[in-house]
């Protein structure tokens, strides 16, 4: 179900990234384009998923998903690792 979504989690009225899916408390998951991030930046959608007052920074958030995107990586678990040791015969 969420292959290709960013897990994030408020910190402190801070949107923090969460790759690994391991922070605690209540989290929202998001597609890794900024697209979908200003979307729900325009609905408000984060302190509603998330169950907290007032508007959430969502720099850190803007920074990971431009980093994942120019490496074009998939920041996910069981993502394959370039180099992996499997014999191709």
């Amino acid at each position: 179900m969420a292959d290709g979504l960013l897990r994030v989690v408020a910190v402190d009225g801070i949107l923090i990234p969460d790759p690994r899916r391991r922070l605690p408390g209540r989290g929202a998951w998001l597609h890794l384009a900024p697209e979908c991030l200003d979307r729900a930046e325009r609905r408000s959608a984060f302190p509603r998923a998330l169950r907290v007052p007032g508007p959430l920074d969502t720099a850190p958030v803007r920074a990971h998903i431009g980093t994942v995107r120019d490496n074009g990586a998939r920041e996910t678990p069981g993502s394959s690792t370039p180099g992996s040791k499997v014999d191709p015969s």
